[in-house]
């Protein structure tokens, strides 16, 4: 648009005076002037007004205020995990009932009737098959809630206030403005969070947003989180306050997530990845209504498919492992049992215990299976009957009384809960995500830095848990 500045009016108007009559001169220019008053009122940003429109005005006073602005994103926040927690809990039961109830059933007889050896069909469909099917119904629904409302989100332009609010923070620790949405994203699922760390365009700072995205709760993560609060600190208050207690422990451990993320910003810029922040001009958009036919493909197809297909390709070999450590024996004892035994005393200082430690190792492909698995070590290392019936390595699960039962019975304690919260934020990522670090970085120093970084959160943390814990006992 040709701009036309005021002394160009002037001389326009002293050009046409012999044109306009005498009498309605001044009454044109104040008309012309007048104009052009309303035309800057309503577009142009003078003495720090903003050119956009009351309710937009009042709204972004709100979502970017220093008083409400950071509550307010942490209230969405939780709204969204809420909505993804709840809303997944219906499909992921129909998907379990398909895919493992009736489909796992269902093969097995197949198998059967087609005589399969039976360490052949404990292989396929013991190990491969259900892993693979708890990791879909798991994994599918909550990124297919998530993700749209994430899109939706972006599409309304609420994501560059998000970055807008948090800015100062990862300024601050030595990482870019932007990283703040590419740490939301890595709440839906960290592989996606780090394809995401392409808007930033310094490497340096790209690197730390990669690093510390695993420091974002995925959603493979937040039904063990979820689980352990409301099973074992739920219980130890009232139960009209167990659901309040639950939801603050895994509010405050994903918020000390983000702290670590800050923290280990800064410990990177002042070591390996030395250099200051950049600065970026950061303009907010305007507010437009989501497009949901985009929404849907970007969300669904984009992100969803794409992060559950890398998801599968991993879980099958984890399902292999599960049932080979369960079932071959080296001296009259299976291999799960040798590698407990020695895991044992490393997890006991940690607040844990050998299952879990063995559970997240077999688990690497996908965090999704950490809970079952951990369930069917339980059961093949302390030789409980009446649960797991369907054999030694199936993996399975139980309803809250009866898990609270069967951890019980495996030792464990309120330090064994937490410290697993603890360790459940600060592990090294799922094999998807390790594989998309190496493909964004193409380094195998950052992918083996972004591996263990967190796990030596992890041992610091519960290992000063378990310390304090049992020094005030």
């Amino acid at each position: 648009m040709k701009t036309i500045e005021p002394e160009q009016i002037v001389e326009t108007a002293e050009r046409l005076r012999w044109q306009v009559p005498h009498n309605a001169r001044d009454r044109w220019v104040e008309l012309v002037y007048g104009e052009a008053a309303r035309i800057a009122g309503r577009n142009v940003m003078q003495n720090g007004e903003s050119r956009r429109l009351p309710w937009e005005r009042k709204l972004d006073w709100i979502l970017t205020s220093r008083w409400t602005g950071i509550p307010v994103m942490i209230g969405l926040f939780a709204l969204v995990l809420w909505i993804t927690i709840i809303g997944a809990n219906v499909p992921s039961g129909l998907l379990a009932s398909l895919l493992v109830d009736k489909g796992y059933l269902g093969l097995k007889e197949l198998a059967a009737a087609a005589h399969f050896p039976v360490w052949l069909s404990g292989l396929l469909f013991d190990g491969m098959y259900l892993t693979t099917a708890w990791v879909v119904s798991v994994m599918l629904p909550p990124m297919a809630i998530f993700f749209p409302l994430f899109t939706i989100l972006e599409d309304f332009g609420y994501l560059p206030r998000v970055a807008f609010n948090l800015d100062n923070l990862f300024r601050k620790s030595g990482a870019h403005g932007k990283q703040a949405l590419t740490q939301v994203m890595g709440f839906g699922c960290n592989a996606a969070g780090v394809v995401a760390t392409r808007i930033i365009d310094s490497p340096r700072e790209r690197l730390i947003a990669i690093i510390t995205n695993n420091f974002s709760l995925c959603n493979g993560r937040w039904p063990t989180q979820i689980l352990i609060a409301t099973v074992f600190l739920g219980s130890l208050v009232p139960p009209v306050l167990a659901g309040v207690t639950a939801a603050g422990a895994v509010l405050a451990v994903a918020l000390l997530g983000m702290g670590l993320t800050f923290l280990t910003a800064w410990l990177l810029t002042g070591t390996v990845l030395k250099g200051e922040a950049s600065t970026f001009s950061l303009e907010l958009p305007p507010y437009r209504p989501p497009r949901i036919l985009r929404t849907l493909y970007t969300s669904l197809i984009d992100r969803t498919l794409i992060v559950l297909w890398r998801a599968i390709v991993f879980a099958l070999p984890a399902g292999v492992a599960i049932w080979l450590v369960s079932n071959v024996t080296v001296g009259g004892v299976t291999i799960a049992h040798h590698l407990i035994d020695g895991l044992n005393p490393v997890g006991v200082l940690l607040g844990l215990n050998g299952v879990i430690l063995l559970a997240y190792i077999i688990a690497i492909p996908a965090n999704e299976i950490v809970v079952p698995t951990i369930l069917m070590l339980t059961v093949l290392s302390t030789g409980m009957t009446g649960v797991g019936e369907q054999g030694t390595g199936v993996m399975f699960e139980t309803d809250d009384g009866s898990l609270l039962k069967l951890l019980a019975t495996g030792g464990w304690t309120t330090l064994t809960a937490v410290c697993l919260m603890l360790f459940s934020l600060c592990h090294n990522p799922c094999s998807t995500t390790i594989y998309t670090i190496w493909k964004e970085t193409k380094s195998v120093k950052w992918t083996t830095l972004a591996t263990l970084l967190p796990i030596g959160f992890g041992v610091l943390l519960c290992g000063a848990v378990a310390a304090v814990w049992r020094a005030v006992q």
